[in-house]
C-alpha cells in the first residue's frame, strides 16, 4: 500500500511540474540561425521583454542553416536567415507538415572589409571574385603592396557565405559552379572576421555593415570597371546602388499567430524598425 502511495505520489509530482513547463513555453519564443542578425534579433528581444516582463525570448546564433534546421525539426518558434530557404530544405519542412512563411525584417549590405593600413579602397564584383576563388593571389595585383592575399570567409552553413557565394563568386548566375578557394580561412562568426582582420595587414573578410568599425576598412565596390564604387551605407541599400545588399529573414511555421505574431508585428512598428537603424542596418518601414 505504501508503495501504491508512492508511485501515485510521484505522478501527481510529474503532472504538476509538467504543467508548469508547459505555462512557461506558453509565454516564450525560441529564435535561432543567422549570425548576422543574431545581435539584432537579442536587441528586439530585449525591447520587447521590456514591454511585455512576463515574456522570455531566447535568441541564438549558429549560422542560418541552423536556424533552417531547428524550424524543420520544431525546436524553435521563429528562424533569423540571411538568405532565401533552398527549395530542397522548403520541400523537407513540407514533407514534416511546416509551411514556411518568409518576412522581410531588415536590409543590409555585406561588407567587403580590410585592415585600414591597406592602400587599396574599391574593388570590382569580378576583382572580389577573383580575390576569393584564388586567381588573383596577391595584393599588388591590384596596386597594392607586395603581400600574400589572406582571405577570410564565414563558414559554409552560414548564409552569408552562400549569399556572398551566390552574387559575387558566381555573379547571381543560377548555374554558376564557381566555390571559394581551399585557402580561405573559415570562421564561425562575423566577430571573429572583424577581430582578424583589424590585426592583420592582409587580409580581406566580408560581413553585414552592422559589424564595421573604426578597426577596419569597408571598401567601396563597384558592379563592374565601368561603373562607380559605391560604399556599402544605409543610403545606398535602400537606393539599391550597392551592388552587394540582401533582405535579411525570419521565417516561420506557417502565417505567425499569437506570440509569434505580436512579436514581428513588434520587429515591423516603428519602435522595431528604430532598433534596426541603431544597429547600422536598414530598416524596411523608413
Amino acid at each position: 500500500m505504501k508503495k501504491a502511495y508512492m508511485i501515485l505520489w510521484t505522478l501527481i509530482l510529474l503532472l504538476i511540474s509538467g504543467c508548469g513547463r508547459k505555462s512557461d513555453q506558453s509565454n516564450s519564443l525560441q529564435i535561432k540561425g543567422s549570425d548576422t542578425m543574431v545581435n539584432l534579433g537579442q536587441a528586439w528581444a530585449e525591447a520587447y521583454m521590456k514591454l511585455n516582463p512576463g515574456m522570455s525570448i531566447a535568441v541564438t546564433g549558429g549560422g542560418s542553416g541552423t536556424g533552417v534546421s531547428a524550424l524543420i525539426n520544431n525546436t524553435c518558434d521563429i528562424a533569423e536567415v540571411s538568405r532565401e530557404m533552398k527549395e530542397s530544405e522548403i520541400k523537407l519542412a513540407e514533407s514534416k507538415g511546416i509551411i514556411p512563411k518568409k518576412i522581410v525584417v531588415a536590409l543590409d549590405g555585406l561588407a567587403v572589409v580590410v585592415n585600414p593600413a591597406n592602400t587599396i579602397s574599391e574593388l570590382t564584383i569580378d576583382q572580389l571574385a577573383d580575390i576569393f576563388t584564388g586567381k588573383i593571389k596577391n595584393w599588388k595585383e591590384l596596386g597594392g603592396r607586395d603581400a600574400k592575399i589572406v582571405l577570410l570567409s564565414r563558414e559554409v552553413n552560414s548564409g552569408t557565405h552562400v549569399y556572398f557565394k551566390d552574387h559575387v563568386l558566381r555573379h547571381g548566375k543560377s548555374d554558376g559552379q564557381e566555390e571559394f578557394t581551399a585557402e580561405a580561412l573559415l570562421l564561425s562568426s562575423s566577430q571573429a572576421i572583424a577581430d582578424e582582420v583589424s590585426q592583420n595587414h592582409d587580409a580581406i573578410g566580408y560581413y553585414g555593415m552592422g559589424y564595421i568599425t573604426a578597426k577596419e576598412k569597408a571598401l567601396k565596390v563597384a558592379k563592374n570597371k565601368n561603373t562607380p564604387a559605391v560604399a556599402p551605407t544605409m543610403d545606398n541599400v535602400l537606393s539599391n546602388a550597392y551592388p552587394i545588399s540582401r533582405p535579411l529573414l525570419m521565417y516561420t511555421k506557417g502565417d505567425p499567430q499569437g506570440l509569434v505574431k505580436n512579436f514581428i508585428d513588434y520587429i515591423l512598428s516603428p519602435a522595431g524598425q528604430e532598433i534596426v537603424k541603431k544597429l547600422d542596418f536598414v530598416p524596411v518601414k523608413m
